[in-house]
């Protein structure tokens, strides 16, 4: 693996097609006719014929995640892949109409940059926050990545350059890195959804698009990656649409399936030959403390070759003062957590326990579905039920938050934070 991320240089070098966000450069360009620059590969330590792909959750810069300039040591783990990517959970803009919805969260341009050094080389901006500011704040966000040199992938100008993959060539080996989203509110759906003529996010709810898609890459002898917002807030087993569509995607050729949006862990899986992690939860990101679900994270770097993936490795982490740091071996000892805690989680989901929150009326419409949003450990009324065998859900080995964190914004009190974000008054729709 190379010693940091790509150069600030090196990035600023891939032209985004089509002035979408969207490049088919980044790392080692593998087709510089479609990148626009024919900018050349970059160097990699890692033998040539394997590279290592490195993923992480959720990212954005609000409350006590609002700092551009500590992003906790769990970045190293990035820094140090061939290519790395996360789900960037955020507008990234200083103006736009804010989305009527409960949350809706903003970051500074500073934050691209941010990320960039910190060993990011991509970010989806395709989950249930892309556009938090509208159409305008949309523009903004791939401007800023743009102009900070880092490609964003699940948006664009209209369906095709939501869809473009990120093309790359680390290690030698040809890879398509391709993001949607399963997850926009119905109240905002529509209009966020690219098409042949309007802007916005790339979607997986009509799934046609995306298959053909990753047929396509895998049919040109690309390693396929496929990252999605997909699955359920606070449920770290994955749902009946996620198992589907994994199955699916694979049938289409895609060899690297990441998920993001439950706010959680969720587990590991061989699905007809593809590695798919169903969901990294979240990673620079608020939450509050006691919500040790919701602090645990980590980095899945997966090695992948010609002929698809070669290994995975899980390197566990916790959340403390909304950066992602490392566990060490002293706090992995005798706990639940380690490298194998998403192949278990797995396990235990198969067998029917492990506990998810009992279903419950939103509390202001069909659309309130972003619970884990706030960073909170859920509604302490909200009973935990197991699916068949009574067991707990794991606990951290180190406490899930600094006794002195400040809590995050909640669906009850709107407060501005540092990011520019704020939940909605609680009067307001979804």
């Amino acid at each position: 693996m190379r010693g940091r991320a790509l150069g600030a240089a090196a990035l600023a070098a891939a032209v985004l097609v089509g002035a979408t966000g969207c490049t088919s450069g980044g790392p080692a360009a593998a087709d510089p006719t479609a990148s626009g620059d024919g900018a050349p590969p970059v160097a990699s330590s890692h033998p040539s014929g394997t590279a290592v792909l490195a993923f992480a959750g959720d990212v954005h810069f609000e409350g006590t995640s609002a700092s551009t300039t500590d992003l906790g040591d769990a970045f190293g783990v990035l820094a140090g892949a061939d290519l790395a990517v996360v789900n960037l959970e955020t507008a990234v803009t200083t103006g736009g109409t804010r989305a009527d919805k409960q949350f809706a969260f903003r970051a500074p341009p500073a934050a691209m940059t941010a990320l960039r050094d910190a060993g990011v080389d991509a970010v989806s901006l395709a989950n249930n926050h892309g556009m938090d500011f509208g159409a305008s704040g949309l523009r903004d966000t791939l401007a800023a990545g743009r102009e900070a040199g880092l490609p964003v992938l699940g948006a664009g100008d209209d369906v095709d350059a939501a869809f473009t993959p990120l093309r790359a060539e680390p290690g030698g080996v040809p890879v398509s890195v391709i993001a949607a989203t399963d997850v926009i509110d119905s109240s905002v759906e529509t209009a966020w959804t690219a098409t042949a003529t309007s802007a916005g996010l790339a979607s997986a709810k009509d799934s046609d698009r995306l298959l053909a898609d990753v047929r396509g890459e895998a049919a040109d002898g690309r390693v396929v990656v496929v990252v999605l917002h997909w699955g359920t807030e606070r449920v770290q087993c994955p749902t009946q649409r996620q198992q589907q569509l994994a199955a699916d995607l694979a049938e289409a050729g895609a060899a690297v399936v990441v998920g993001s949006h439950a706010h959680v862990l969720e587990p590991t899986d061989t699905v007809d030959g593809a590695f798919v992690a169903y969901g990294l939860g979240n990673f620079h990101f608020y939450a509050k403390p006691g919500n040790t679900l919701g602090t645990q994270t980590g980095v899945m770097t997966v090695e992948v070759g010609h002929d698809g993936v070669v290994g995975s490795e899980w390197h566990p982490a916790t959340i403390r003062d909304g950066r992602p740091e490392l566990l060490t071996a002293e706090q992995l000892e005798g706990s639940s957590r380690g490298p194998d805690e998403l192949a278990e989680l797995g396990e235990r989901c198969a067998a029917g326990a492990v506990a998810t929150p009992s279903p419950k009326a939103p509390a202001r419409g069909a659309d309130e579905a972003d619970g884990g949003d706030d960073g909170s450990a859920g509604d302490p009324a909200d009973e935990q039920v197991p699916t068949r065998t009574p067991t707990g859900a794991p606990s951290d080995a180190v406490p899930s938050a600094d006794p002195g964190a400040s809590p995050e914004p909640s669906s009850t009190a709107p407060t501005a934070t540092a990011g520019g974000g704020s939940p909605a008054p609680s009067a307001a729709p979804a």
